[in-house]
This record gives structure tokens, C-alpha cells and sequence, in this order.
């Protein structure tokens, strides 16, 4: 469920902005829209010293066994951001030896000062690159030497008496020989290292750096906060959303400190953010939805329990192996042992979707793509024999004119009080009428006797009932793309074969796999591990590619196929409250990391 919002405006006076902020961050709930856009020299400080915050932490090591260095977070920050300058001139200066080395290594080791040498006697040295078959005319008095020959050219000398100019481009002289540029190098190269371990052994602060990155994000916020209020003479005044069920808080607050306080109904015009409230069974698929960046606008539909349900089929079918379902469930229940402190929805998905995984494989008799007639285990042959793939074909026919139908019959619950509702029936019919069309054309089957007869119904209501009367002139030309649609129609059911196809491919490239590496008894013994690795490897790329298959094709089904039918847009940004998310440290001793800085702007101006 997407949670009902209230648009705010909350009024105070200039002198008690910072206390306004302050109580809007203690009670948590408004999610602020900025009057003003966010600007100026304490936002930009506050802005690095966030972004310094997060360099630091990616450079810290995520394990290690390292005690606390005794260093404050700050500190730690602050030693770690030295180095990563220091790294980064040495990298430059190493890049530019690195050019240099390659650009002169062809022409050999040599001192350029014993040249300048031969210059002060009047005799000139100077080098060019020729190429395989380049016939050059020398300047007299000069003599080519070439110094060595590879696929690109000739790498040669000129050498000659006086001044005189090459016929071909000049190569620059070093001011370094081949040897000092490489012996410089694995100098930088030695102080990289060294710059590197340092920060290494800084690993036991990551607890400390991670809590003062949060702290510093809190700052952020409370800076954009302030700096984006709007201001009329005495008055601030900033705006949000915040949660119907959790207005009475703010009405409490503004009563208790004397704000102005301004409640609307959201409008079309206004960027609502969009706050699901999900059934503790169905928060898994919060995992998608944050890996994907995808959320149901404001005014759109929470299609949540739909979503997963229908991937945890998609995820059974598409892996259709009841040995990686285990081996899912495994890491999954060891991963959680190990990251206690970690939500919980991640794992409750991958356990849902393992489960799933680990049923349809033990239905289809499928464990790590081994032979069926090997495994004493049963399994029903209507999805599992040699001679079922028209059946799963069929039933992924059956799946997708089920999703789809859900679609439009959710559509028609919403609309049920408009003629519109009567057009989603319409849809119905004809998606029932595509299953049939893709059973004939895909798998032989004869022409259902009631496919034509849905169809014509179907089409009668769709095209009587789709656009309101009133808004015919505007919206025509959805009927003159009606034909576009119901073929439309008709390869979003056929889609749903994909299913068949990558479950199918998944398991022939786990057999062939095993066939290629099967273990025989004219195995040399040397073979037998080898096999082995090479087997874990080629299973491991198959789950790789499973995974990959999810992604594209299982979320695909959910978020075009059926969010087109619905009517989904997923135009919706996250309700993020102004809130305090960790508590600040403000003792600076060193017995206390994760130190808290003073806030910037802390005196209202």
C-alpha cells in the first residue's frame, strides 16, 4: 500500500529556524521539498567534507583484524585524504614515466648527456622511426643506423656532421636515459606500495569512519535543509509531504513552538514521494526495488504482492535446478550468520526465491543438470520427461495470460465505478484469446471453439469503452492504434517463453558441462582434480549467466510486460523524512572515533 500524504508549508519566525530544523529532525516523518535550491560557501563545506568522509571509507579495507589505530574519525579522515593527494601526484608522475618509458624503450638504454656531449663537438644525433620498407634520402654527410626493427617500423639513428634537417618526423631526445626512467619508476612504485599499506593499516577505524560518514550526512542534510528555506521579511517557511497517519505529530509540534503551519491535499503538479507501506511477507521485494531504482509513482498502484509472487516463479523457472536452489539457500543462511547486523529483507528474498528454486527443480527432477535416468529421485514427468517441453511451453503460455489478466482485472477493481472498467474486460478477454492463438501457432494445438467469440466481445468493449466521449477528440488516435495493440497483446503472452528458453539453456549448459568433465576410469589421477576445478568453474559461469537472466528477462516480465498492461510508469522517487540517523559523538578524545563536528550555521543568521 502507498501511504496517503499531506502537503505542508510550515511557517516560523527567522530567529527560531534552527530550532524549527531541529524539531522537524527529531520527530522524522516530513520529507522536505526546497523552497530555494540548496547554495552557498556552508553547503559546499558540508558537501565535501561528506564526499571526503566516503573517499575515505571506500579506500578503508572491508575486513580485517587490525585494533583501532587510536585516531579520531576525523583524524583517520583527514590522514587518509593526505595520502590519496600523495597517491595521486606520485600516479601522475609514475603515468608520465610510464609514457616516457614506452616512447624510448624501442631506441635501447642510452645517456642522453654523452649526445650532448657529441653535440658540443658538432656532431648530431637524432632519432626517427621508418617504416618496414620506407626508402629515406639522408642528408650528406650522415649516416642512419637502426637501432631495432619490429612490426611498427624501423627504430633508427641519423647521425651526422653540422646541422641538418631529418626527412621524416624527429623523435624527441629523453632527458633521461631508458635506465634512470625505470629506476625512477619502481621508485613510485615502491612509495604507491607503502602509501597503500598505510591506509591499510588504518582498517581498524572503518567502524569509526563509517559512523562519522553518517554523521556528516546528517549535517549535509540539515544545511541543505536550512539553506533551502524561503524567507518573507522576519518569516522562514519550508515544505514537504508528510504521511496522512502521522499529521498529528506535526500539528502537536507546531502548537508546542508557535509555527505557522499550512496543510493541503497534494496536486498533480506536486513531486509526491511515494512511501510503501508492504505486509511483512511481501517486503522482500524490497531487494529489487532498491537494486533497480524502481519505484510505483504517488499516484500509481503498489504492485508489490504481484511483483513477488510472480518473480519467485519467474526465478524458479529461469534457474529450473534444484541443486543451485540449494546452493542458494546455503550461502544465503551463511551470509546472514555473518552480516547479523544487515537488513533482513535481502536474505528473506533470496530464501523465498531459493525455495522456490529448490521446488520446481525437485517437480522437473533437475539437480545440477545431471541425467534423470542417473537419479533414483522422483519427479513428474508431465514437466520433466524428454518430451515435455511442449508442456512447459504451455504452461508459460498459462503463467503470462494469468499475469497479464491479474493486470487488467486490478484495473478493473480500480475503475470499477467508470464505464473504463468495462475496457479492461475487454483486455481480458482478448489476452485469453492470444493464449489460445499462441497455442495454435507455437505448439500445433487446434483453434479453441471460444477464442473467436471472446475476441469479438472483447474488441466491442475495448473499443466502446476505453476513451470517455469527452475526451474522443484528444485521445482518437488510441483507437486508430488499436490494431497495434492487440498484436501487442499477443507477443507480450508469447514473451513469457522465455521462460522455457533460458530454464532449458541453463540446464543444457550445466549438462554439457558435466559430459565434458565426467570422471572415467581412464583418467590419469592428475585429471581427476582438474576435472573437478574445471567442473566448479563451468557450473559456477552457468549460475553467473542465471543470474544475469533474472535481471533481463524475470524483472523484465514484471516491470514492461505487466506494468504495460497495468498501466505502471514507475515514475516514483523514495520518501526520504528529515531525520537524525545516528547520534553524534561531540566528545573529541581519542577514546571516542566516530567524533561529531559543530555544526555549520549552528547560530541562526
Amino acid at each position: 500500500m502507498i501511504a496517503s500524504m499531506k502537503k505542508l508549508t510550515i511557517l516560523c519566525l527567522d530567529v527560531d529556524r534552527d530550532q524549527t530544523l531541529e524539531k522537524l529532525r527529531e520527530l522524522g516523518v516530513m520529507h522536505l521539498e526546497h523552497v530555494n535550491v540548496p547554495a552557498g560557501e556552508t553547503v559546499d563545506q558540508a558537501q565535501a567534507a561528506y564526499a571526503r568522509a566516503v573517499r575515505a571509507l571506500d579506500r578503508l579495507p572491508a575486513e580485517h583484524t587490525l585494533p583501532p589505530s587510536g585516531k579520531t574519525a576525523e583524524e583517520t579522515v583527514d590522514a587518509i585524504t593526505g595520502i590519496l593527494a600523495k597517491k595521486m601526484e606520485l600516479q601522475a608522475r609514475h603515468d608520465l614515466l610510464s609514457m616516457e618509458e614506452k616512447r624510448i624503450k624501442p631506441y635501447g638504454s642510452f645517456d642522453p648527456a654523452r649526445i650532448a656531449e657529441l653535440e658540443e663537438k658538432g656532431i648530431q644525433v637524432k632519432l626517427c622511426k621508418l617504416g618496414a620498407k620506407e626508402d629515406v634520402a639522408l642528408p650528406e654527410n650522415t649516416a642512419l643506423y637502426v637501432i631495432r626493427v619490429t612490426k611498427e617500423g624501423r627504430y633508427s639513428a641519423i647521425v651526422g656532421q653540422g646541422d641538418f634537417k631529418l626527412p621524416v618526423p624527429e623523435v624527441r631526445l629523453p632527458e633521461k636515459s631508458l635506465a634512470d626512467t625505470q629506476q625512477e619508476m619502481a621508485a613510485m612504485e615502491q612509495k604507491l606500495a607503502a602509501l597503500s599499506q598505510a591506509i591499510h593499516e588504518l582498517g581498524g577505524e572503518r567502524k569509526g569512519v563509517e559512523h562519522y560518514k553518517q554523521v556528516l550526512r546528517d549535517r549535509l542534510s540539515y544545511v541543505e535543509a536550512r539553506a533551502g528555506m524561503g524567507s518573507d521579511a522576519q518569516i522562514r517557511f519550508l515544505q514537504g509531504f508528510c504521511p496522512a497517519d502521522s499529521m498529528a505529530q506535526v500539528r502537536h509540534a507546531a502548537k508546542e513552538h508557535g509555527w505557522g503551519l499550512v496543510v493541503d491535499e497534494p496536486g498533480p503538479e506536486d513531486n509526491v514521494p511515494t512511501d510503501i507501506r508492504s505486509p511483512e511477507w511481501v517486503k522482500p521485494i524490497k531487494t529489487i526495488f532498491e537494486l533497480t531504482g524502481i519505484l510505483p509513482g504517488y499516484d500509481e498502484v503498489d504492485v508489490s504482492p504481484v511483483f513477488l509472487i510472480a518473480l519467485s516463479v519467474f526465478f524458479a523457472m529461469l534457474v529450473g535446478d534444484a541443486g543451485y536452489g540449494a546452493l542458494f539457500l546455503l550461502l544465503t543462511l551463511l551470509a546472514r550468520r555473518q552480516m547479523k547486523s544487515a537488513p533482513r529483507y535481502p536474505f528473506s528474498f533470496m530464501v523465498v526465491m531459493s525455495l522456490c528454486t529448490i521446488l520446481w527443480g525437485v517437480m522437473t527432477g533437475t539437480y545440477f543438470g545431471m541425467e534423470k535416468a542417473s537419479l533414483p529421485v522422483p519427479y513428474i514427468h508431465w514437466l520433466g520427461d524428454e518430451s515435455s517441453s511442449h508442456n512447459v511451453m504451455f504452461l508459460c503460455f498459462l503463467i503470462g495470460t494469468i499475469h497479464l489478466s491479474i493486470a487488467h482485472l486490478w484495473n478493473v477493481w480500480l475503475l470499477r465505478k467508470t464505464p473504463r472498467a468495462a475496457a479492461h474486460v475487454g483486455w481480458v478477454l482478448t489476452t485469453i484469446t492470444m493464449f489460445f492463438v499462441a497455442c495454435m501457432f507455437v505448439l500445433g494445438h487446434e483453434l479453441h471453439p471460444w477464442a473467436i467469440p471472446l475476441f469479438v466481445v472483447g474488441l466491442v468493449l475495448i473499443v466502446l469503452f476505453m476513451t470517455p466521449p469527452k475526451q474522443l477528440k484528444e485521445k482518437w488516435f488510441q483507437h486508430a492504434m488499436l490494431p497495434l495493440s492487440i498484436i501487442n497483446n499477443f507477443t507480450d503472452v508469447v514473451s513469457y517463453l522465455r521462460l522455457f528458453a533460458v530454464g532449458t539453456a541453463s540446464y543444457a549448459v550445466a549438462s554439457a558441462f558435466n559430459q565434458m568433465l565426467a570422471i572415467t576410469p581412464e583418467d590419469a589421477i592428475w585429471m581427476i582434480p582438474l576435472k573437478m576445478m574445471l567442473l566448479f568453474l563451468g557450473h559456477g559461469l552457468n549460475i553467473a549467466l542465471c543470474g544475469l537472466g533474472i535481471l533481463v528477462h524475470g524483472v523484465r516480465l514484471n516491470t514492461l510486460e505487466y506494468s504495460s498492461h497495468m498501466g505502471l510508469q514507475w515514475k516514483g522517487h523514495p520518501y526520504r523524512p528529515f531525520v537524525r540517523t545516528v547520534k553524534a559523538v561531540k566528545d573529541r578524545s581519542r577514546n571516542n572515533c566516530p567524533m561529531s563536528p559543530r555544526p555549520f550555521g549552528e547560530r541562526a543568521g
